[in-house]
């Protein structure tokens, strides 16, 4: 007797930066550590990522929509996607077509907004990119915006400051109403109390809000939002509910910090996800998240 083979299999849309760990290079080990199958679509192959002050950049747009249709003509199937960084407006095109065409009632859609941070628009993103970013939000199911990339979405000015849980809840619900039924916003500051952070979360299916809260460290350290959301997207293949999911990826990536924080390192190449993978198994011991 052959037993079929049923694991879930995701489909990421990033780029492929040879020096880091961000993007791809951390999002598959994080899934495949979670027992599920990526099938990467490279957006664009870099020396280094973006926050270098250097790096070669090779746009893969064309051999994007080359691997979609090969996969279409041969009949492939998937149980999710997840879109990161995207270098252009055809690219965000291109994802969007790819979510139209191969999208079942059942499949998971997470988009990471890659926008910018701190305020910024990351190199290489302006306006247009913007406009772009808040239609392929129409099609997901989860997003998970930080600060910055919530204000831009929305078309406000920024702040990072003086939030009330009230203000941070309009504005998930405000988002929401965009398409995604899961808006999860990271590092959101907790007002007079400088070394914590926060993740707000709201699922439009039962109307609730979440918060999670943890220690800010004093580093910043690129790709944690890729660990962030690539640990949202396994819990819920998984089939843990939103604030669990919502623990577990808080917790690993401050495990990721904490392990890297104090080495002499380089910030630059990310947090060191080989010592801390193998706790993607382990139970969550203690669930900090709240109902708000």
């Amino acid at each position: 007797m052959l037993i079929q083979n049923n694991n879930k299999k995701v489909v990421a849309v990033h780029d492929l930066s040879c020096i880091g760990r961000v993007s791809l290079n951390a999002v598959i080990p994080i899934l495949t550590s979670m027992g599920l199958e990526v099938t990467p679509l490279p957006t664009a192959l870099l020396s280094c990522h973006t926050q270098y002050p250097d790096f070669t950049f090779l746009d893969l747009t064309t051999e994007m929509r080359k691997i979609i249709a090969n996969w279409k003509a041969q009949g492939f199937r998937f149980n999710a996607f997840y879109t990161g960084y995207l270098g252009s407006p055809e690219q965000v095109q291109v994802v969007s077509e790819l979510i139209q065409d191969f999208r079942r009632p059942n499949d998971l859609i997470v988009v990471d907004p890659v926008l910018g941070d701190n305020g910024h628009l990351y190199k290489g993103m302006n306006e247009e990119m913007v406009g772009q970013m808040r239609e392929l939000i129409k099609l997901a199911d989860v997003i998970t915006p930080n600060m910055t990339e919530m204000f831009l979405l929305l078309g406000e000015p920024y702040r990072n400051n003086n939030f009330n849980d009230n203000e941070l809840k309009s504005y998930l619900r405000a988002l929401s109403q965009q398409g995604p039924s899961i808006v999860i916003v990271t590092s959101v500051p907790v007002i007079d109390t400088p070394h914590l952070t926060s993740v707000y979360a709201y699922n439009r299916n039962g109307n609730r809000y979440w918060k999670v809260t943890c220690p800010f460290l004093p580093a910043h350290y690129p790709g944690t939002g890729d660990s962030f959301t690539s640990v949202i997207t396994g819990s819920l293949l998984q089939g843990d509910s939103l604030p669990l999911a919502l623990d577990r990826a808080m917790q690993f990536t401050l495990q990721g910090i904490r392990s890297t924080f104090g080495y002499d390192y380089s910030n630059l190449e990310g947090i060191m996800l080989e010592k801390v993978l193998s706790n993607l198994n382990t139970p969550i011991q203690v669930s900090s998240y709240e109902l708000i």
